[in-house]
């Protein structure tokens, strides 16, 4: 088997899960590292990878310093992120998507018109607990992060078991 066919095979097996919000500077790229460090811990890295966008993102910003903290504080380096806008790509190479919010998944399917059945969910839609949304952080507290961030830790099982059966 030539190089390039093994490549195009290892790509097609290595599943991607794409994360988004509004600016790409506080939840997304927290939950995209918080996952990515799930997916290491249950053996999972080889076949799946995440990432995230905002769907207002300007490229190119720096994640809050909020968010950089938050994640500090569980060994998380998130200071070479860098915000990307929300495209017709990223949606298109995503296995599944997930969203802060419900405003953010009617927006998604109003911008882009995904087709019918789209594998596109909030974060917290496989817990069963309270509310499903994660509201937005920016401009608050490091303690508003934090509880963003514990709310987010406490759906990692579910989306890894999501992940697991479904991809």
């Amino acid at each position: 088997m030539g190089k390039k066919s093994r490549l195009k095979r290892e790509r097609k097996e290595i599943k991607k899960v794409l994360f988004v919000c509004t600016a790409n500077v506080c939840r997304s790229p927290m939950a995209e590292r918080l996952f990515a460090r799930a997916v290491d811990e249950a053996n999972l890295s080889k076949k799946i990878h995440s990432y995230s966008a905002g769907l207002s993102a300007m490229d190119g910003d720096n994640a809050s310093q909020n968010s950089i903290d938050a994640c500090e504080e569980l060994g998380i380096d998130l200071t070479d992120h860098r915000s990307t806008g929300l495209s017709r790509t990223s949606l298109q190479e995503a296995s599944a998507i997930f969203c802060m919010t419900e405003s953010h998944r009617a927006l998604i399917n109003m911008y882009f018109e995904l087709p019918e059945g789209y594998p596109i969910f909030l974060m917290r839609e496989f817990v069963e607990d309270e509310s499903k949304e994660l509201p937005d952080p920016y401009g608050q507290n490091i303690d508003v992060y934090r509880q963003c961030r514990e709310r987010m830790l406490e759906a990692m099982p579910s989306l890894i078991s999501w992940v697991e059966k479904n991809l």
